[in-house]
């Protein structure tokens, strides 16, 4: 798979193509988006377990939406029992359950080489001298491990950016798809900083607007509202996956994507 290399306003024609996406059929993306929050809340719910499962099940929760924005791209109605049908494919599900595993396994090694030189000092922290745990100083002692993780978390997206999709739809060998996937990002750095940023700022401004909203309307209320504004932010986000992967990789399936390039 030969990826393209876009010029950096790709970056926002991705969230736009993601927006007039989710125009088509925001029901449909806002369903997918309650069903993602709800594992998520479940995976806390049963610890490690659910959290292991979760982080397994991530390549194929992808795979899904990417098949579910074609089909919106393609004006088909998206329907309740057709979310699952792209696993029924034979052979698609074992192989996006092996990539699962595979970024699980990564994504663990990360942890422990972030956390393993500073577990003597977490622990201090943790155990607070035999008083009550102090925030600050236990915020001091997960700092840097937390950057350290992040930072292997950040080359781990690279490596899984566009695997669902290479697997799934191309059978493309795991290490062959990992291997394109990171040159794809990296062919297209610039856009994908642009792309990046966005959302970034988007969770910065929502975390800021969160702590407003509660101190002026109590935060039972503001919980309940910012939910509401953090399902349709993912599922912009998730509607903007399938326009990525079509214009890095030139996918010529007759779509054309809601893009306006003036």
């Amino acid at each position: 798979m030969q990826a393209s290399i876009l010029p950096f306003q790709y970056g926002w024609y991705w969230i736009q193509a993601g927006l007039e996406t989710f125009k088509k059929q925001p029901m449909a993306l806002i369903f997918w988006a309650l069903i993602t929050n709800m594992l998520i809340t479940i995976s806390y719910v049963i610890a490690i377990i659910g959290q292991i499962a979760l982080m397994v099940l991530t390549p194929s929760l992808t795979f899904i939406v990417l098949n579910a924005s074609r089909r919106i791209l393609k004006n088909e109605k998206i329907q309740l029992g057709d979310w699952l049908m792209p696993l029924k494919q034979p052979g698609v599900f074992p192989r996006l359950l092996k990539l699962g595993g595979v970024y699980f396994f990564f994504l663990f090694i990360a942890s422990i080489i972030a956390t393993t030189p500073f577990l003597h000092s977490i622990g201090e922290a943790l155990s607070g001298n035999g008083q009550e745990v102090d925030g600050a100083t236990l915020m001091a002692a997960v700092r840097t491990p937390v950057m350290i993780f992040l930072g292997f978390y950040l080359f781990i997206s690279i490596l899984f950016w566009h695997a669902p999709a290479l697997v799934g739809w191309h059978h493309i060998p795991l290490k062959q798809a990992l291997f394109y996937s990171m040159v794809a990002c990296w062919r297209n750095k610039l856009p994908m900083m642009i792309y990046g940023l966005f959302w970034a700022a988007i969770y910065y401004l929502f975390n800021l607007v969160s702590v407003t909203l509660a101190g002026i309307m109590g935060a039972e209320f503001t919980y309940f509202l910012m939910t509401f504004f953090s399902l349709l932010i993912f599922a912009i986000l998730y509607a903007s996956f399938y326009p990525i992967y079509k214009t890095v990789f030139n996918i010529q399936d007759g779509l054309k994507l809601p893009i306006n390039k003036k």
